[in-house]
């Protein structure tokens, strides 16, 4: 099962998950922050890495003085467990539930509700 983590840590994973390149160095990860307006001192995102790591969501592999990070968890994989999560938590697993809601609380806009429905007929016609 996958971990949760902080919306800190989250913000991290983020732009890991958005690097082109399979390696993410330190600099990439604090330009990242800076530029989405969240800058963090070093020791911070140091530690906030580290968390990272004992969670299991990337590795370090050290080249001389600087860390090369890679995720170890897809951003997919964890969007289907945090998405798991939500249902059971707040919808006690009725997916059915969660689109109601989307529906009936104009949480759509005209194009998702489209194309929601086409991925559900795409579902369908798999089963």
């Amino acid at each position: 099962m996958i971990q949760q983590i902080s919306d800190a840590e989250l913000e991290i994973m983020k732009i890991v998950w958005g690097n082109p390149s399979k390696v993410t160095l330190f600099p990439y990860i604090m330009d990242g922050l800076a530029a989405k307006g969240k800058p963090y001192q070093k020791n911070t995102l140091i530690v906030l890495l580290s968390r990272l790591m004992n969670k299991g969501f990337l590795s370090a592999k050290k080249i001389g003085r600087r860390n090369e990070y890679t995720a170890l968890v897809l951003e997919t994989e964890y969007q289907t467990a945090q998405t798991k999560n939500f249902l059971n938590k707040i919808y006690e697993g009725n997916a059915k539930g969660l689109v109601s809601t989307l529906i009936s609380g104009d949480l759509l806009t005209g194009e998702e509700y489209e194309e929601l429905k086409k991925l559900l007929e795409e579902g369908k016609e798999k089963q």
